[in-house]
């Protein structure tokens, strides 16, 4: 299956060179950056190390601040310089094939091109959710998540028990950006089927966006999705996608019942902006998937961030 799999990638891929020469020959482009010369099929991708941003700057100096590297078939320009990453030109960038997922590409300021919607969603999040007031009105919620670690840790040096450092920065985390946004914890008893279930769709969206794709250096295997991996992503955004929006159910009940309650959290905000304020807007979707990245950006251990700073 494997063999059969290379073949075919391999006559795809020279059905597609030879048409961008051909395209190319008629039209006649204006030159790239300089760069290194690739290989056939799998362009510059031997020049990537397991450090990848190391092995860039290294680049860099060879070919200067602006290079052109061909990662599979797809061409990159390469910016290193401080001021020129810092044109607007320069602002967007490419969408791995499994971002596309349940179309969080279009919803999500953080990979939706720099337009009227991306300024408008700025302004709001900018205003309104990560403004430093309304960030340190819950600051007595993340100070007792910090002191639950530390209790816990020190407990287990008591008794002489190792700690799960993975599973405790998770935990940790998790719940610091849960009493931040929700004004509670999330992970709490594991073994509810829905803590299961959320924690289960965190872990393997960050495992899928940590997998190389080769949809994303051979745009002509998108359609067959070799790895499976926009399938799977697709799953487990509706499953957090379905967390969410039980939660934006249940306020949005308890505001019916108990009338217009004063939320000092990013739910809250966000549902006040939607509701009330007609002029800056956003709708349930958008809620959503700022909730998704939000979760994903903030939930690997360690801090790494899966899917780039807003």
């Amino acid at each position: 299956m494997l063999s059969l799999l290379l073949c075919v990638l391999i006559i795809c891929t020279l059905v597609q060179a030879l048409i961008s020469l051909a395209k190319s020959s008629k039209n006649s482009p204006g030159k790239l950056p300089p760069g290194p010369t690739p290989l056939p099929l799998i362009g510059n991708l031997l020049k990537l190390s397991d450090k990848p941003h190391k092995s860039l700057a290294e680049l860099a100096k060879i070919y200067g601040p602006i290079m052109t590297i061909k990662l599979g078939q797809v061409n990159t320009v390469v910016i290193s310089s401080p001021t020129m990453a810092k044109d607007l030109c320069f602002s967007n960038r490419s969408i791995p094939d499994n971002v596309q997922a349940q179309n969080h590409n279009q919803f999500s300021a953080t990979w939706m091109p720099i337009a009227t919607q991306w300024r408008k969603l700025r302004k709001i999040y900018n205003s309104h959710v990560f403004a430093a007031q309304q960030l340190d009105t819950n600051q007595h919620l993340r100070h007792q998540v910090m002191q639950g670690l530390i209790a816990e840790v020190r407990e287990s040096c008591e008794l002489g028990v190792a700690v799960d450092i993975c599973k405790a920065a998770f935990r940790t985390t998790f719940n610091l950006l849960s009493n931040t946004i929700f004004s509670m914890e999330l992970s709490d008893d594991w073994n509810r089927d829905i803590a299961r279930e959320r924690k289960e769709a965190v872990w393997s969206s960050m495992e899928h966006f940590g997998t190389p794709n080769w949809s994303d250096y051979f745009p002509v295997l998108k359609k067959i999705d070799p790895q499976g991996i926009r399938r799977q992503t697709t799953s487990d955004f509706g499953r957090l996608i379905a967390v969410f929006d039980r939660l934006i159910d249940q306020r949005l009940e308890l505001k019916k019942t108990q009338g217009c309650l004063s939320s000092n959290d990013v739910f809250g905000a966000l549902l006040n902006i939607s509701g009330v304020d007609q002029s800056d807007s956003i709708d349930r979707t958008h809620i959503q998937h700022l909730l998704l990245v939000s979760t994903l950006s903030n939930c690997c251990p360690f801090g790494q961030d899966l899917l780039g700073e807003l």
